[in-house]
């Protein structure tokens, strides 16, 4: 499933189409995906100008006049892909610069003023849309509950030392509650203890005030790295213009199982064992 970086890369890609522009013609081609979709979605979505672009943990939230807001989230295999050529001071491609055929999980599709199409594309249906009005993000059932962002203001060391204080969940599991810290996945958890040096079976509580606090500018780095590189393509991910991304070429730990650590010094080897379900990599003559 993308995570933070995929789905950053994903609403700057959407910008330049989407942001500013009027959603000439919505279509909406089947009535749900993960969960039903708005009532009259389509009617609500055709003529209404896009104010502005945000993400919010992996949610993408484009705000439209009217003061209403479209929360779009890409589920395992959801893809909002770009075609045509934007009008504008200069003409330019983006994305394909031809409109492509109707595929069979073009799901919604948006006719933007910009003489961009962006289409929401999934084959599995795990992705989800829904609209709500502007500025109630508090309380709105899937972001009221949501921990602060990771590259924001209010995620700092004294408050991840504050909130791991006492627990005794792995750090690992600790990292990936979206209520303490929102956005952080399976993929860029794994990154980020290796670089920290933690093993991720300790217990959250039992890592040293230090130690934590020192977590936060390594998690800004990988998140910042990541979203340069245009995220990882892992699966059936791809940026908004169909391109890959390419941060899964400096993976560390990640899907390295039985691979030498690369830290200077260490004689180790990649790991792979499951937490929760989940595959985790680390090299555990390291992290500590």
């Amino acid at each position: 499933m993308p995570e933070l970086p995929e789905v950053e890369t994903v609403r700057r890609g959407l910008e330049p189409a989407m942001s500013g522009h009027v959603v000439e013609k919505a279509e909406v081609n089947r009535p749900d995906l993960r969960w039903p979709l708005p009532e009259n979605m389509a009617a609500r979505l055709s003529g209404r100008r896009v104010l502005g672009l945000r993400r919010r943990s992996k949610y993408i939230l484009i705000d439209l006049d009217k003061e209403e807001t479209l929360l779009v989230h890409l589920g395992m295999s959801g893809r909002m892909l770009i075609s045509g050529r934007i009008v504008g001071d200069f003409h330019h491609d983006v994305g394909v610069a031809e409109h492509p055929e109707p595929q069979k999980h073009d799901h919604v599709v948006f006719h933007m003023t910009s003489g961009a199409r962006v289409t929401f594309n999934d084959a599995r249906r795990f992705g989800a849309m829904d609209m709500f009005p502007t500025g109630s993000e508090s309380e709105y059932w899937l972001l009221r509950d949501l921990g602060p962002e990771p590259l924001g203001n209010e995620f700092d060391g004294d408050y991840l030392a504050a909130r791991f204080a006492g627990r005794k969940t792995p750090v690992k599991s600790a990292l990936l509650d979206q209520g303490i810290v929102s956005g952080l996945g399976n993929i860029y958890v794994c990154e980020v203890l290796f670089r920290a040096g933690i093993d991720p079976r300790r217990h959250a509580g039992r890592i040293a005030e230090r130690r934590v606090q020192s977590m936060v500018p390594i998690i800004r780095d990988v998140l910042s790295e990541a979203i340069l590189a245009g995220g990882s393509s892992l699966r059936d991910y791809r940026q908004a213009d169909g391109e890959l991304g390419y941060f899964q070429h400096t993976f560390q730990v990640y899907d390295r199982e039985g691979q030498p650590c690369v830290s200077d010094g260490c004689t180790g080897t990649v790991t792979r064992f499951v937490q929760s379900g989940r595959s985790t990599f680390a090299c555990l003559q390291c992290q500590r």
